[in-house]
């Protein structure tokens, strides 16, 4: 009993610590406390080769250089809520999916918005695809007929996301069944506002979303598990031989995120970078 209860106000006192107000002197002798996501996460690839965490080494691999001493988080929700919960923290994740628990510095001088994006003030940006392999149902290609029509990409707009433009008009097949969508946590809240949308046009189907990452949906899209793989990055030379097609449904920004009580406003490229292969570890040397 003296343990837990010893536990739980540890807990107690860390929970206040962390949501107090932030001292000068406090956030420039603190440690930074980085934070990624997994490997297979379309989010990590996209973050990784954007800001140049990822380089090739004498052989001509590409080596991830994030730093050993990252925690590493399996989806976006972790991802916010750990920063969320830890003054000293720095994440990233996808643009769409901010809201107000965490906040998104600039980057060079950029603020990470839609409308950057399409300007390309802000460069930290990266496809939504979704993928196939051979042959889909009638109710799957309904579906992605959908997603890419003028109604579909109003969805994707007005969720936060940049909209694509080769659209057609869309007219519901009416065909019935199972589509069995799987993949990245980064396209997941967007696809299940086209779910919700597409079931008004077609109640006939059923849509099942299965939440995990990029590289998994793309491997179960290739065994045959699901109808439809979603990625947040780029197909891999292996996924395509291995006869997936890619198909982008939107663009969507990654932000890179601290907690709302770190007085960080701007980052440039290269701080990120510096701070995710763990040559800077202080908070103070990016605030002086």
């Amino acid at each position: 009993m003296r343990k837990m209860t010893g536990t739980i106000l540890a807990a107690g006192m860390a929970a206040a610590l962390a949501a107090a107000p932030v001292m000068a002197a406090d956030i420039n002798e603190a440690n930074i406390s980085v934070i990624s996501r997994e490997d297979g996460s379309g989010t990590r690839g996209a973050f990784i080769e954007l800001f140049g965490v990822e380089e090739k080494n004498d052989a001509g691999e590409k080596v991830d250089n994030t730093t050993v001493d990252a925690s590493v988080t399996n989806n976006t929700a972790v991802m916010m809520s750990t920063v969320a919960g830890n003054t000293y923290a720095i994440g990233y994740i996808s643009l769409g999916s901010l809201n107000d628990t965490v906040k998104a510095v600039k980057i060079d001088g950029a603020e990470a918005t839609v409308e950057n994006i399409k300007s390309g003030e802000y460069k930290v940006s990266r496809p939504f695809n979704i993928a196939t392999k051979d042959e889909v149902s009638e109710v799957a290609q309904d579906f992605i007929n959908y997603i890419l029509s003028p109604e579909g990409q109003a969805v994707v707009e007005e969720n936060g996301y940049i909209a694509i433009d080769d659209v057609a008009d869309y007219t519901s097949t009416g065909a019935e069944g199972k589509v069995v969508v799987a993949g990245s946590s980064s396209v997941t809240p967007v696809m299940e506002k086209l779910k919700e949308a597409y079931a008004e046009v077609n109640p006939n189907a059923e849509v099942e979303i299965q939440t995990s990452d990029s590289t998994t949906g793309m491997t179960s899209t290739i065994d045959g598990i699901c109808d439809i793989g979603m990625a947040s990055r780029e197909l891999k030379d292996s996924e395509t031989e291995a006869g997936l097609t890619s198909t982008q449904i939107a663009i969507d920004g990654i932000a890179v995120i601290v907690n709302n009580e770190n007085p960080v406003e701007d980052l440039t490229s290269e701080q990120v970078k510096s701070i995710y292969t763990g040559e800077t570890t202080v908070w103070g040397d990016v605030l002086q």
